[in-house]
């Protein structure tokens, strides 16, 4: 059963007040208070140790904030050691636009919305992609890897929000009968909390009202602030460079053709799916584990729900088209930031001249990173050959001064720093960087 939560349908959601926490004093209402210490409860993992905040860091753009990790294989070791996913971590913020998973027959017809790289997040049970994409890490094995989640919720209501939570929600979780012995259980893999039939239901029920109340944070003027230079005054006060940077953006560098720029809060996606050509990161924990993994992506996904391969085939290798907002964000200059669902992009310079050299540049003799791929003036050959767009980059004769302009207008869409950004999310030392969704 769909369920979409409504504010307006909450009226004590709107009124309850609440004092602690860092969006406290900012206008923020109680859910996205709730989700937002959600969001960095570290103990909703098996070991304790991570939060969803972990690689989706405010100070980084909402993504990975690691710049040793995001230097090479751009994958983030989750709750259990030793465990890894496949993918770099996308951002959380501006997640929350995106719309159900649905085909669209505009044009040529493509796959629109959802959330994860591969679109799994459907929305098509919440109504609500980025509340769908919530419920997975919690008990994905390579990231917080919880074996139950009862004991997701059974957490949060041992929480110091707890009572928070009930005032939002109401006191259903608390009238769960947890089992005297949940907490030693939930430290375990493979375990099924023994629960009645209603208090299961109960759980089912919990369980989605803890990831609308992450994506009501996620969803929050906190999260989504639309206030970089770019909005600020309506590009008023970008520099030439800048400006040169967007009109190249938006024409000869092909950008806004899945990065849509036009319209107020513009979410620089058109939340479609691609398949650019990447490279593999050669140090992609996935790959070095399995020298034969190649990821299909939205092809992937498809086919793994009973799509049929006229469906599915030309699917094969397409990434979601991610947000260009607080894409340069990072604590200094000098922190490493990855691109692309594998990270194997260190800089934005690297990523634009691929766009515009992919298909004019000699192919690489082997899998070589970025930065051996630039010195040697070559590209190595696509992850995936198939479904490789040919039509939007690769050749499109950008001078280098205009490659640098698209990269400064691109720096530009960096929201505002607030007080608590300074210190790369001072709210979270002393964590553990680990916690990756993909």
């Amino acid at each position: 059963m769909k369920r979409k939560i409504s504010l307006l349908a909450c009226p004590m959601i709107l009124l309850l007040g609440y004092t602690s926490g860092s969006m406290a004093g900012r206008g923020a209402i109680p859910i996205e208070v709730l989700g937002e210490r959600i969001f960095e409860d570290q103990d909703l993992s098996i070991n304790h140790n991570q939060s969803c905040a972990s690689c989706h860091d405010a100070g980084w753009g909402g993504t990975g904030p690691d710049s040793i990790i995001n230097g090479a294989g751009a994958v983030y070791e989750g709750s259990i050691p030793g465990r890894f996913g496949n993918r770099k971590p996308p951002s959380s913020a501006y997640a929350t636009p995106s719309p159900v998973f649905h085909f669209s027959t505009r044009g040529d017809g493509q796959f629109v919305g959802g959330n994860f790289w591969d679109g799994r997040a459907t929305g098509e049970r919440l109504a609500n992609p980025a509340a769908d994409q919530a419920q997975g890490p919690f008990l994905n094995p390579a990231e917080q890897a919880l074996p139950d989640a009862a004991c997701v919720v059974y957490r949060v209501s041992m929480a110091s929000y707890a009572p928070l939570y009930e005032k939002v929600w109401g006191a259903g979780i608390s009238s769960i009968a947890f089992p005297a012995d949940t907490d030693s259980l939930c430290g375990q893999e493979d375990v099924t909390i023994q629960l009645t039939a209603e208090d299961r239901a109960k759980v089912e029920m919990e369980y989605d009202n803890i990831a609308l109340s992450i994506a009501a944070y996620e969803d929050s003027p906190e999260v989504n602030r639309f206030d970089s230079k770019f909005d600020a005054g309506r590009h008023g006060k970008l520099s030439e460079q800048e400006r040169r940077g967007f009109e190249l953006f938006q024409g000869k560098g092909k950008c806004a053709a899945c990065h849509v720029s036009s319209g107020r809060n513009a979410a620089f996606t058109d939340f479609t799916y691609d398949n650019l050509g990447v490279p593999q990161n050669p140090e992609n924990p996935a790959l070095i584990a399995d020298p034969t993994f190649v990821d299909s992506g939205l092809g992937g996904f498809l086919m793994k729900r009973g799509e049929p391969a006229s469906v599915y085939e030309p699917e094969i290798g397409k990434m979601k088209v991610p947000t260009l907002r607080n894409v340069d964000k990072r604590p200094t200059p000098d922190a490493v930031k990855a691109y692309m669902h594998n990270g194997y992009f260190k800089t934005l310079k690297g990523v634009v001249h691929f766009y515009n050299t992919r298909d004019v540049k000699d192919r690489c003799p082997g899998p070589f990173t970025e930065a051996e791929a630039l010195a040697a003036n070559c590209w190595p050959a696509p992850e995936v050959a198939e479904n490789v767009n040919a039509e939007e980059l690769g050749n499109l004769g950008l001078t280098d001064e205009e490659e640098d302009a698209i990269v400064a207008f691109m720096k530009a869409l960096t929201d505002d720093e607030h007080e608590d950004d300074k210190d790369c999310g001072h709210r979270k030392k002393g964590r553990r960087h680990s916690e990756c969704d993909d």
